[in-house]
């Protein structure tokens, strides 16, 4: 146990300081303020080594969070990221990106604020950079047998990386001309600079992971040809068929899904070609009225954009009502909490608009000027119009953050012919194998619209699956079964 009584010396939750909003508008840097590791070894003491550790069962992965915290407050850092990496590819993605389920269900968090989990995290992955103790662990023998990932997000790069150090030839296939999936092109550069990307990629790529990138399986790559030259494929596509609103004026332009507007501000930061003569991407919110139709982390990402990209002003609508400040009753401890965030892009300004419902885009000469609006009520489980409450709120760029409604089906889907659920998505058994022998699927493809958390623990579960598969048996850890969740 880190400190029997850390948690009685050290009351309070410390977090790093964001930079101030008028200096971080300025850049796309991370926004957070460095953190010393003093004040973090003080807020690992605050974990009580509980004799049931809640923490486990809110993360996915099953993280020694206990053990690492206890290895951070006595300053043993090489030790704590090896205990981080045994459950965890990519901490530095998840410490900065997860919203932390694990927080939410710590002990602690019962009569005080929850220890700083996250931030423990991602400090002990970032130290371990820094002083070079994230090497590639090339596998000791090669097993002959090739395995075909689709898809570079997390969940794809968390099977690539486990199933090459079983001595596997992987190979990871990207339809875009970058490897990273959403965390290259949905994820802003504020949130997570894209250089942690990079040099995870380094890592894999020396320990014999191959990629390829800008080849759509399914249309540049047949399905014959792609389970011809594997002996195994892991599908890891994501969840990318987005929820649309087809209502009247939808055709209008200047109203665009949050991942047609998302990759261009990103393009930008990496220094690809992609501004015009008046020096802005195809789609920008530079001197616009901006309203983002969708009030979670998607749309927290265009409103955090909008404001680096000079909008005039932003509002965020959101069909449901504002959540209580607190922990509402209905997600009690341990579960994660309904209650009022303010992330930092909702810190930096813009108007969020709760119980609202957009019936109309309104145009002039094609262009979307104004949207119609009404505000909306809960009854017996439907929203329904409260009468009198409409209005109207002019905007020259409406971007919609509404989520995803599975996985796209036409080409690779279709052509497998993978069995789906009754949510459209894929299908698969407890080795995570899908109908078709020899063929997995991890992440948002076959849970749906999920965390980032889920998306790798269901990528190494996949992986032991494909390993099992391969070779019989499987020593690779499963941290979960589709069982354990309900697909969503």
């Amino acid at each position: 146990m880190a400190d029997p009584r850390g948690f009685l010396k050290h009351t309070h939750r410390e977090t790093p300081q964001r930079r101030p909003v008028d200096l971080r508008l300025r850049d796309w840097n991370e926004v957070y303020e460095e953190f010393s590791h003093e004040t973090l070894q003080n807020q690992a003491a605050r974990c009580m080594d509980c004799g049931i550790p809640f923490c486990h069962n809110g993360c996915p992965l099953g993280n020694l969070i206990p053990e690492w915290n206890d290895l951070v407050f006595r300053d043993r850092w090489r030790d704590s990221i090896e205990r981080l990496h045994a459950t965890n590819n990519f901490p530095e993605f998840t410490g900065r990106l997860c919203p932390a389920p694990c927080e939410a269900s710590c002990v602690l968090g019962i009569n005080q604020d929850p220890v700083t989990i996250k931030q423990v995290e991602v400090e002990i992955i970032d130290n371990a950079f820094a002083e070079g103790w994230v090497v590639p662990l090339p596998p000791d023998r090669l097993t002959g047998k090739k395995v075909a990932v689709v898809g570079s997000g997390p969940a794809g790069l968390a099977a690539a990386q486990q199933l090459t150090r079983a001595g596997h030839d992987v190979t990871v296939f990207e339809r875009a001309d970058r490897i990273g999936g959403l965390l290259r092109y949905g994820i802003p550069e504020f949130k997570m600079e894209k250089r942690h990307i990079d040099r995870r990629l380094e890592q894999m790529a020396a320990e014999g992971t191959k990629f390829r990138t800008g080849v759509n399986v399914g249309v540049d790559v047949t399905v014959e040809q792609l389970r011809g030259d594997h002996d195994a494929v892991v599908l890891a596509g994501g969840a990318t068929d987005w929820r649309d609103l087809p209502i009247p004026g939808r055709e209008l332009t200047g109203v665009y899904q949050a991942m047609e507007f998302l990759p261009w501000a990103n393009r930008v930061q990496m220094g690809d070609p992609v501004v015009g003569e008046d020096g802005e991407p195809p789609i920008t919110a530079k001197d616009k009225k901006v309203v983002i139709i969708g009030g979670g982390d998607t749309g927290a990402d265009c409103l955090g954009t909008s404001h680096r990209q000079g909008a005039a002003s932003v509002h965020q609508f959101e069909i449901m009502p504002r959540p209580p400040e607190t922990r509402a009753e209905s997600t009690p401890w341990p579960t994660y909490p309904l209650m009022y965030r303010v992330s930092s892009a909702h810190e930096e300004g813009g108007e969020r608009v709760f119980s609202v419902n957009t019936e109309e885009f309104v145009g002039r000469d094609g262009q979307v000027t104004a949207l119609k609006v009404h505000e909306v009520e809960m009854r017996e489980g439907k929203f329904v119009k409260v009468e009198d409450s409409d209005f109207e709120l002019e905007a020259d760029l409406v971007l919609l953050a509404m989520g995803f409604v599975g996985p796209e089906k036409t080409g690779l889907l279709e052509n497998l012919s993978v069995e789906l659920t009754d949510r459209g998505n894929v299908k698969r058994n407890d080795d995570f194998q899908t109908s078709v022998p020899g063929v997995f699927v991890a992440g948002d493809m076959g849970r749906g619209q999920s965390l980032i958390v889920w998306a790798i623990a269901e990528g190494r579960a996949a992986a032991a699956g494909a390993d099992k598969y391969l070779m019989g048996q499987s020593a690779l850890p499963a941290p979960i079964r589709p069982t354990a969740a309900p697909q969503r």
